[in-house]
């Protein structure tokens, strides 16, 4: 079950009572704000950027420009998108000074790079679980293997981290974050379908290397016993 939203949460607030009260100088809003989104604020820095510390200045920054630049937003995208977009702008330039990443502006093949899946690995529209994979790679890790996990997500994130700059970014966003598309494609600026195409590409390199890590775990296994 999802966590649910308190009184004070500031997704039971419009972006009006929002904007108001920090305009106002409500410390007890901003903070509440500050709490409840600075955690995926910060993991999206950190895709950016060559440190821990690095991407907290990153924070930083971005809440210092939020304040500052706050009485100029117009509402055209929700308050929400409106201070990521600020973030992943900050992160990029620090970024390229970590020499992490190049100028979004130089990124225009990385929609199409990378690996996809084989289609026929997808169920078809007329089968029970229509996009659902027909059969999970073999072999995955079972409940004796659990201690594996720690290491499996470091697979993940490792893998993740070698995505180009708006893969890594859609799938951090969509899979860990669990933001909802359209929120990914106003942040990003991307069409509904460059976004579709983006995180298709990002999950099919991780699930690369997930099965390539178990696969390779697998056969050590075999070759003790």
């Amino acid at each position: 079950m999802g966590e649910q939203a308190g009184a004070d949460d500031p997704r039971t607030r419009s972006d009006d009572e929002l904007v108001a009260a920090l305009l106002a100088g409500d410390e007890r809003r901003f903070a509440e704000i500050v709490d409840a989104w600075s955690p995926a604020m910060l993991r999206l820095a950190r895709l950016h950027v060559s440190s821990g510390s690095a991407a907290e200045d990153v924070l930083q920054e971005t809440w210092m420009a939020v304040l500052g630049g706050l009485h100029r937003f117009e509402g055209r995208a929700r308050l929400r998108t409106w201070v990521f977009q600020i973030l992943l702008n900050v992160a990029r330039t620090q970024g390229v000074k970590d020499r992490r990443t190049v100028p979004f502006s130089a990124l225009t093949a990385d929609l199409d790079a990378g690996p996809t899946v084989d289609s026929a690995r997808f169920q078809g529209p007329q089968e029970p679980f229509p996009g659902g994979w027909r059969q999970f790679p073999a072999p995955w890790t079972s409940p004796e293997d659990a201690a594996l996990s720690g290491e499996a997500e470091r697979v993940i994130r490792e893998a993740i981290m070698q995505l180009p700059e708006r893969q890594r970014v859609v799938i951090a966003l969509r899979d860990v974050d669990g933001c909802k598309p359209q929120e990914v494609c106003e942040i990003l600026g991307l069409s509904p379908g460059n976004q579709r195409v983006l995180l298709h590409r990002a999950c099919a390199f991780v699930r690369q290397q997930v099965e390539g890590y178990f696969s390779r775990r697998h056969a050590a296994r075999t070759e003790r016993t």
